[in-house]
């Protein structure tokens, strides 16, 4: 049998014997999924908290997914319980207050900006642009974007992530799950195709390699904060190029 064949079958019988052995083990053998979610998120929470309680949060959730899932659903158990962990670590970050207040400040007004600039031109704003939106010099706005970074992260994951798997619309529609993240994947991969070419290369390896901050620097041979500036720039774009569809506007 498969891998994932076993973990379908283990829950189904867990589900049928509420043996709490064997939700231990389903626990166990799933333990990877937790740590790559966790670790794939990292940048949002590596200067705020720590990783150890992040995993906690994921094996929580990982714990609720066995408790919930159904192979009517229409996905794979993995694909369930790794949305479920994205979703509970993004209601865990969000809650932690970590972001020191004028960091969020400034984050939500850029994002505010952001989004009027690329409604009225149809298109991602320059840096410029932004600055005189915002009322403040260019180089200072660039140097706050590099700060707030993983604040605008954590937003764009709440866009994508939070709640949208119990949706009552997708619950009730008879939607194939797994066909519909495979969608989002679609079109959040189209969007990052329309990007410039550095923003297209940092999104690239931060979410589809998984590399920390310090790793794409290296890569792209920039400054760390250099790769956080690209890094805000490019969510902010993502961010208002998908709000539509996933709202389902």
């Amino acid at each position: 049998m498969s891998d994932a064949y076993n973990n379908a079958e283990r829950v189904a019988l867990y589900q049928q014997n509420r043996d709490i052995a064997l939700r231990n083990e389903i626990v166990l053998q799933n333990m990877g999924l937790v740590r790559t979610v966790a670790l794939s998120m990292r940048n949002m929470y590596i200067k705020f908290g720590d990783v150890d309680d992040v995993v906690n949060e994921g094996v929580i959730a990982l714990m609720d997914a066995i408790e919930s899932y159904s192979p009517d659903r229409g996905a794979k158990f993995e694909t369930y319980a790794s949305i479920k962990i994205r979703g509970a670590i993004i209601d865990f970050l969000r809650k932690q207050d970590w972001i020191p207040r004028n960091v969020r400040k400034f984050a939500k007004a850029l994002d505010k900006a952001n989004s009027m600039l690329y409604n009225l031109n149809g298109r991602a704003p320059t840096n410029s642009e932004l600055a005189e939106k915002m009322g403040m010099d260019e180089d200072k706005m660039l140097k706050m974007m590099a700060e707030c970074s993983c604040t605008i992260t954590l937003s764009f994951e709440e866009l994508l992530y939070e709640d949208n798997i119990d949706e009552p619309s997708i619950k009730d529609s008879g939607l194939d799950r797994e066909l519909l993240h495979n969608e989002m994947r679609k079109v959040v991969a189209d969007a990052v195709n329309e990007l410039a070419e550095k923003e297209r290369q940092v999104i690239t390896l931060y979410y589809f390699k998984n590399l920390k901050y310090s790793d794409i620097a290296k890569a792209l041979g920039v400054s760390e904060g250099r790769v956080c500036q690209i890094h805000s720039k490019a969510t902010l774009a993502l961010k208002a190029k998908l709000g539509g569809y996933v709202k389902g506007n």
